[in-house]
């Protein structure tokens, strides 16, 4: 089973490809990146460049399943609409590329990676590179966020 993991943003989308063959021990991550899109566009053409993005993704790797993260509220309810719109988009490519939906809240993710939902940043980035093994260099939050998402999708779908 392959999963699209993502950390839905419009500045900064953090996006893995994770892979588990039955009887194997651990998921392998397959490609993990940081996808970026610049403030000096229009918002609209954010959205466009990350829709485009997930469906070049899609295409290439084939997953089965899109593991996203909820959104959760914050003082700042400009950026909570503009990553809701983000994910939105995300959300209309997987279903466009047939992708089963699986969704979890941050405190769902520390609990599949961490153990618990009280896990700091930290705690979370420590397990996930103890769990699958991440090429160096590769230490962005949003990328080893969308990588803490397949993961937690890969636990909760036994898969």
């Amino acid at each position: 089973m392959k999963i699209l993991g993502i950390d839905p943003g419009f500045e900064r989308l953090g996006i893995a490809i994770l892979k588990k063959n039955k009887g194997d021990q651990k998921e392998a991550v397959l490609h993990s990146e940081c996808f970026k899109t610049s403030s000096k566009l229009e918002f609209s053409e954010r959205l466009h460049l990350i829709g485009e993005k997930i469906r070049t993704v899609v295409e290439e790797h084939n997953p089965d399943v899109l593991a996203i993260e909820t959104l959760f509220l914050t003082t700042n309810h400009k950026t909570v609409m503009h990553v809701a719109e983000a994910r939105g988009v995300v959300l209309y490519e997987a279903m466009r590329g047939g992708l089963r939906l699986f969704e979890a809240s941050p405190p769902q993710i520390k609990v599949a990676v961490a153990g618990h939902g009280g896990a700091d940043k930290q705690q979370v980035m420590k397990m996930v590179r103890m769990l699958v093994h991440i090429p160096a260099g590769k230490d962005s939050d949003d990328e080893l966020d969308a990588i803490a998402i397949a993961l937690t999708a890969f636990a909760h779908l036994k898969a």
